[in-house]
């Protein structure tokens, strides 16, 4: 009861630290907004014209200014800004934060009122801190898969309209018009970053950087190629097609051979759990020694530890890599 009075007084000394800091912030923050402005307006005319210019998007990661001048100095907080944008998430990394703070302190009291451990307790707020960050891995994953298997279609509908007769510029914004999502909204952000002036290389290197994929790297690399060295870009497009369709066959293949190796892995590592809460339902009395007594506490140890060992080795044969 102790740790759970501790956990609460914590949150809150840290939540009215937060928002009175924000308060004092904000108008210190709104102040230098407007200095960066002038300053920026001042020297603009001073740029050399051979100045090469970039557009940049200023990503907030928290909409408390206090708390996104503290997140923006992470280099792990930009990168899970870069996670929930390819997840299609429109959450900002700041809330999402917030969310896996009070996902692990919810899990944790449960698990505290219900076991009464503090070790449970822990572990259970450290699994429930990282449930939101599963969420949006699988998401992610999600995305991609789809991306991946409407990429050719979208490289064919490239490859038609420069045969056709478009420029590239335009037929980007074909893809974008004629495939579904996720690709075309990847393509749309791909053409409008060039129609606003950017470079259609940078573009594609942005491209790459919010779809890092094998495939759209091949995509890129071989525009890129092309468009220095010159050449028959629909005939290439086409090649790139006919290479990834062959890939996608060959990863079919190796997911029908492996599917017994899967079925594996998650036999062995959901019977455990199962059996545990299985026996707390039916038999609390024989199941509570295991979470009240310590010889009780080194078996559930040893037992995880086996389980994510067994989870690596077998995750480890069934990745064929193609």
């Amino acid at each position: 009861m102790t740790a759970a009075i501790t956990m609460i007084v914590f949150i809150v000394v840290a939540l009215a630290v937060f928002i009175g800091g924000s308060l004092l912030d904000e108008r210190r923050a709104r102040a230098r907004l407007l200095r960066e402005r002038l300053a920026a307006a001042q020297k603009a005319p001073e740029r050399e014209p051979s100045e090469e210019l970039a557009l940049l998007r200023d990503e907030q990661l928290s909409e408390i200014p206090v708390l996104d001048t503290f997140l923006k100095r992470s280099a792990q907080v930009s990168a899970l800004q870069r996670l929930l944008s390819q997840a299609d998430m429109t959450i900002r990394a700041g809330s999402f934060l917030l969310i896996c703070l009070v996902t692990g302190i919810a899990l944790s009291a449960i698990v505290l009122f219900w076991v009464q451990s503090g070790m449970f307790a822990w572990a259970a707020g450290l699994i429930g801190f990282f449930v939101p960050y599963s969420y949006a891995s699988y998401k992610r994953t999600k995305r991609f898969d789809r991306f991946e298997e409407l990429f050719p279609q979208a490289i064919d509908t490239l490859a038609r309209a420069v045969r056709a007769g478009h420029a590239f510029t335009t037929a980007l914004e074909l893809i974008a018009n004629e495939v579904n999502e996720p690709v075309a909204g990847e393509f749309r952000k791909l053409f409008e970053e060039q129609k606003f002036g950017m470079p259609v290389r940078d573009a594609l290197v942005n491209l790459t950087e919010r779809v890092p994929l094998v495939d759209v790297k091949f995509f890129v690399t071989a525009v890129m190629l092309q468009r220095e060295t010159g050449g028959n870009l629909a005939e290439i497009l086409d090649n790139l097609s006919y290479v990834i369709r062959e890939r996608f066959k060959i990863l079919r293949q190796v997911r029908v051979f492996t599917a017994q190796g899967r079925l594996t892995m998650l036999l062995l590592m959901g019977l455990p759990p199962l059996v545990v809460v299985t026996m707390l339902v039916f038999n609390p009395g024989f199941i509570r020694p295991l979470f009240s007594e310590p010889l009780g506490h080194t078996l559930i140890v040893i037992g995880i530890t086996l389980q994510t060992i067994g989870y690596f080795i077998i995750r480890k044969i069934i990745q064929i890599q193609v």
